[in-house]
């Protein structure tokens, strides 16, 4: 009997990591090769136009060998509710979808955007943030997306992808990774860090997003733009956890405090919370989904901009 149990717990030993790969939240190209094929592991290619990233097309010309694809922008990873864009679908909708992709509660799953650019790199971090929410923490990023890894000179496959068995997945909301619009007010008040993850301009008000109803930022906020820690090499756009902490320092960050990221519709927001949260070391990051499209519909709201203090969004818009 005492054999038998040996038996079974070192089969136990030998089958686990295969089904809990536990991956770091980013991962390079080639740890990924040396995965494939693993039991419980889903490459899932999420390339779209952003960062003229790819589409469904580009992907059964080139991909990552026996990757799945979902496109970012039009397979309904995000909504538009009232007047704001880029929400978070419904959990039921999100659970039908990741099912559909073969999918299970008990995959790693390894996004991969396009490497094509800054905002592309935002892709893959919303998809993995929306894992996260879910109650799926068996994620990670592919760094350097496809581009990194057809150019590093890893086997690339084309030609129609057959779809996968559709598997059952099931998601509990995380709510502490949600930060409503009543929680940032109540964050400004306490004078806990808010993050604005937009480029600059944005920041100050100089530029504006069609997805919002006035320029600028919420009063207190600081600015770490989410591109801040991407750079390009040989064609491909690789995060840099050292450059991003350094910036996390000169900005003065406490990484004990609670923080809220944000951005226009929660793209760049996503890149933010994940730099911050699974690369920078801040204990407790949430992210306001519906941004500024969000903040800027009640008239009331405050606003900051660098040239004129702090206004309401109705005199912005008045």
């Amino acid at each position: 009997m005492r054999s038998r149990l040996i038996l079974a717990a070192s089969a136990l030993a030998i089958a686990g990591p295969v089904y809990a790969l536990h991956p770091a939240p980013l991962v390079e190209a080639e740890w990924l090769n040396e995965q494939l094929g693993s039991d419980g592991l889903v490459v899932l290619d999420v390339r779209s136009s952003i960062d003229d990233g790819g589409d469904h097309a580009a992907f059964e010309s080139a991909r990552i060998p026996g990757s799945r694809y979902s496109s970012y922008t039009d397979a309904g990873w995000r909504e538009t509710r009232g007047n704001v864009a880029g929400l978070l679908s419904d959990v039921a909708d999100l659970e039908a979808l990741i099912s559909g992709l073969g999918i299970a509660n008990d995959d790693t799953v390894v996004v991969v955007a396009g490497g094509t650019g800054p905002t592309d790199f935002g892709s893959a971090a919303r998809i993995y943030w929306t894992f996260k929410v879910l109650g799926h923490d068996e994620v990670t990023i592919l760094n350097g997306g496809f581009a990194g890894w057809e150019q590093q000179g890893f086997e690339v496959a084309s030609g129609s992808a057959s779809a996968p068995e559709t598997a059952d997945f099931s998601g509990t909301l995380q709510e502490p990774l949600l930060a409503t619009t009543e929680e940032v007010e109540a964050a400004r008040q306490a004078g806990e860090p808010l993050v604005d993850a937009r480029p600059p301009g944005f920041f100050t008000g100089e530029t504006q997003s069609p997805a919002t109803r006035a320029p600028g930022t919420i009063p207190g906020s600081v600015n770490l733009p989410h591109d801040g820690a991407l750079v390009e090499r040989d064609g491909a756009y690789y995060l840099e956890p050292e450059r991003l902490n350094a910036t996390i320092d000169a900005v003065g960050l406490d990484r004990q405090a609670p923080t809220v990221a944000f951005c226009n519709t929660g793209h760049w927001a996503a890149s933010g919370w994940f730099q911050l949260s699974e690369l920078g070391g801040l204990e407790n990051v949430t992210m306001y989904d519906g941004s500024m499209a969000e903040w800027t519909q009640d008239d009331a709201r405050p606003m900051q901009l660098a040239d004129g203090g702090i206004v309401s969004v109705g005199e912005l818009i008045n």
